[in-house]
């Protein structure tokens, strides 16, 4: 007894509307997909280009249980003036200390020690940011 077939043979009515989908899903994925990356790209660009004022922690040394003296790196333009603000924390990452330096010195790198007061035992200093004014 033959089997009778159940699908059409291949390739004698064309594409099937599964395969016309499928084709239409991927060039859509494909252009949604590219249109993400170009816009996280933007977004990262001006985020990294916008910031005229950076920082960095260099080092940060604990003076006692309520001082912590922290080195912090700033890089801006010479005309530049802007803030950075750090922060110390206690060993369940709570903040005990937070400070907010100025500079308008006429220099693109300026390294300065900051010293910290805190309320309580800080384990760890962090810069929370920098931005221009």
């Amino acid at each position: 007894m033959a089997q009778a077939r159940t699908q059409a043979p291949v390739g004698r009515y064309g594409r099937s509307a599964d395969e016309r989908a499928d084709r239409k899903l991927k060039i859509i994925g494909a252009v949604v997909g590219g249109l993400a990356v170009i816009g996280l790209g933007y977004y990262g660009f001006h985020t990294i280009a916008d910031q005229s004022v950076s920082g960095q922690v260099v080092t940060y040394e604990k003076v006692n249980s309520s001082e912590v003296q922290i080195h912090l790196q700033v890089n801006k333009g010479k005309s530049t003036t802007g803030t950075c603000t750090v922060r110390a924390v206690d060993a369940d990452h709570q903040e005990v200390g937070r400070k907010t330096v100025r500079y308008d010195q006429s220099k693109s790198q300026i390294d300065q020690v900051i010293s910290l007061r805190t309320t309580g035992d800080a384990v760890a200093a962090e810069l929370v940011g920098c931005s221009d004014d």
